[in-house]
């Protein structure tokens, strides 16, 4: 098939994978591929090429598919590497398509406007997968190769690089056969013998990351045969609704789940990596008979060994460990209950005024909505376990820590679900860092409620500061009269000072068909019962 020029080819190439919308900054170096995206798809521009990523991120995990983000060469790709870093830390499915200079000058070292040294490099260094366009025949194929390589486990995202020349030359697109690998499964005598541990368990219990999200039913399947308590990560929460009487949630570290943990016969888990801030710095204590299912070899025994290793998808290899389920003691489900309910009240107490703005958003939105959080105290401390999530595509965060990405996440997964609201919880310092998105938010009107928690700068960091040293560094910032902000942007604004506000403010705001921009002030509010401090060491202290 002929292409008149790279543009109409990645045009069908998007169709092809279903994307109707795609985020990123128009440049010299992109021009033929951002008019065509905006002629026949929709182009949503947004100010700064790490948010076209992020967007781009969230699009992918809200509608579980892929998202596609377009940036300029050089400082371009540059600036979108920070949110490949993201996502590649989450394995989120993202095309990302980057311009380059002309192929005739490519490597050169010349100065060439636009060019940097190795952005091939760079790019293989943030990416699951980085090509190179080399000419006009190949283009169409490394697309879709791309694609493939975001979309198959364990994921992650995919950039090409595209010179200029031959973005605009005529391509030929001849898509070639592809024959799928046959997904990795775990040996007989492995799931006999895992089995066989399962079947063995009075007390279990039931880890869930990322990797479970593909297996949902089996997951939910296998609580009601066993009555087996079920922990996630951040990133597992979801893969069974959080109101389901035996889900604990993202709990892992409290004293009740340690507790339980320390009682448990046998422990499953499914796709979770174990990370830092979800097991106190990895001295959280886990069983020693320990089922691990992941997808990806690399994690199976690389944090806590494993009594049986099975390498696998989570869905299949659940299924064949389902008939070896058997009921927990008497009395095990009742305590899993038990130690649910626990730490939510412990929590709901501890964070003080915020537990009104908590139940506030859970109230104001339907089941089906998305939760886009920043990384701030609201969300680290609440947000990301209290907040109650019932599918995982509504659970939207930055996995990797970065500080800034929540609004640009946020608009994302607001365009890619416009039938459903979508909230934002972000603080004023990591707003800051991505200011210029408000203008997108006011220019594509998405159904979007940003709540911003203004404590007057990195409240986290200062309460470690406050805890730790003697004076704080860095810490406290000058932030925007957030009213007089939104009028300027033509964007609707309330405030919250008290709690009895909450309720009928965000319930407002999520009602509308439009975006809004929600003032949390904190000072006003008053602190929580507990300051929240990250889950870090500090060598020494």
């Amino acid at each position: 098939m002929r292409h008149d020029n790279g543009g109409d080819l990645l045009v069908t190439a998007l169709r092809e994978l279903g994307i109707d919308t795609v985020f990123g900054i128009v440049s010299v170096h992109n021009l033929p591929l951002v008019e065509a995206v905006d002629r026949e798809l929709r182009f949503v521009p947004v100010r700064h090429e790490a948010s076209a990523v992020n967007a781009a991120d969230a699009y992918g995990r809200a509608r579980g598919t892929l998202g596609c983000a377009l940036t300029s060469t050089g400082t371009g790709a540059g600036n979108a590497a920070g949110s490949l870093i993201e996502a590649l830390s989450a394995g989120s499915s993202v095309l990302h398509v980057t311009g380059q200079v002309e192929s005739e000058f490519l490597g050169g070292g010349r100065g060439f406007i636009h060019e940097t040294k190795d952005q091939l490099g760079m790019l293989r260094a943030v990416s699951a997968y980085a090509a190179t366009v080399p000419d006009a025949t190949r283009a169409g194929r490394i697309l879709r190769e791309a694609a493939r390589s975001a979309l198959t486990a364990p994921g992650g995202p995919a950039s090409v690089e595209w010179p200029i020349d031959l973005q605009y030359a005529a391509q030929t697109d001849e898509p070639a056969e592809h024959a799928e690998a046959a997904p990795a499964a775990p040996t007989e005598s492995e799931l006999a013998a895992a089995g066989a541990l399962l079947a063995s368990a009075r007390r279990p219990l039931v880890w869930a990351g990322g990797g479970a999200n593909t297996a949902r039913g089996e997951l939910a399947r296998l609580l009601e045969a066993t009555g087996a308590g079920l922990i996630t990560s951040n990133s597992g929460r979801g893969s069974v609704p959080e109101d389901h009487e035996q889900v604990i949630g993202n709990f892992a570290t409290t004293p009740a789940v340690r507790a339980l943990l320390a009682d448990a016969d046998v422990l499953l888990t499914v796709g979770t990596h174990f990370r830092s801030n979800e097991t106190a710095d990895y001295t959280l204590e886990l069983p020693g008979a320990h089922l691990q299912i992941d997808i990806e070899p690399a994690a199976l025994g690389r944090v806590y060994p494993a009594t049986h290793a099975l390498h696998g998808d989570a869905a299949a290899t659940l299924t064949a460990l389902l008939p070896h389920a058997r009921t927990a003691e008497p009395g095990w489900t009742e305590r899993v209950t038990s130690v649910r309910t626990e730490v939510r009240a412990n929590l709901l107490d501890a964070i003080g005024p915020q537990a009104a703005i908590c139940d506030a958003i859970r109230a104001a939105l339907p089941r089906e909505a998305v939760v886009a959080r920043d990384v701030t105290i609201p969300s680290s401390s609440w947000g990301n376990r209290l907040l109650e999530m019932y599918d995982p595509k509504d659970n939207v965060f930055p996995r990797g820590g970065g500080i800034g990405q929540g609004l640009g996440m946020g608009i994302g997964a607001a365009l890619a679900r416009p039938g459903a609201p979508t909230v934002v919880i972000a603080g004023d310092g990591g707003l800051a860092v991505h200011l210029g998105e408000l203008l997108t938010l006011a220019q594509e009107r998405p159904r979007l409620t940003l709540i911003v928690f203004n404590d007057g700068g990195y409240g986290v960091l200062r309460n470690m500061q406050d805890r730790h040293s003697e004076r704080r560094s860095g810490v406290d910032l000058t932030t925007p009269d957030f009213g007089l902000l939104a009028r300027a942007c033509g964007l609707p604004y309330a405030r919250i000072s008290a709690e009895e506000h909450a309720a009928a403010v965000l319930t407002e705001a999520v009602a509308s068909d439009g975006p809004t921009l929600v003032e949390v002030d904190l000072e006003a509010l008053g602190p929580m019962k507990n300051p929240f401090t990250p889950p870090v060491r500090i060598p020494g202290q």
